[in-house]
């Protein structure tokens, strides 16, 4: 395993991550590697396009294709996902 050293560490941020540790029942060197695991996990994981979040946004207000203002337009559908 890998060791990693952080220099200059604010005192304020050592006691929480001691306070913190101390309410899920470990040591400070747990709880930092699990705070790191938790930060990398979705590293490299492709996460939905624009596009998608674009439309999960907006799938609850009930947006149609037949919107008035665009009467006798052509639209054209763009893919955004990347």
């Amino acid at each position: 395993m890998a060791q990693l050293i952080i220099r200059n560490l604010e005192e304020e941020v050592k006691i929480r991550l001691r306070k913190r540790a101390s309410r899920h029942g470990r040591s400070v060197e747990e709880e930092v590697r699990d705070i790191f695991r938790d930060a990398t996990k979705a590293e490299g994981k492709r996460k939905g396009g624009i596009g998608s979040a674009m439309s999960r946004l907006f799938q609850e207000v009930g947006l149609r294709k037949d919107i008035p203002e665009l009467k006798g337009m052509l639209l054209k559908y763009t893919d955004l996902e990347i």
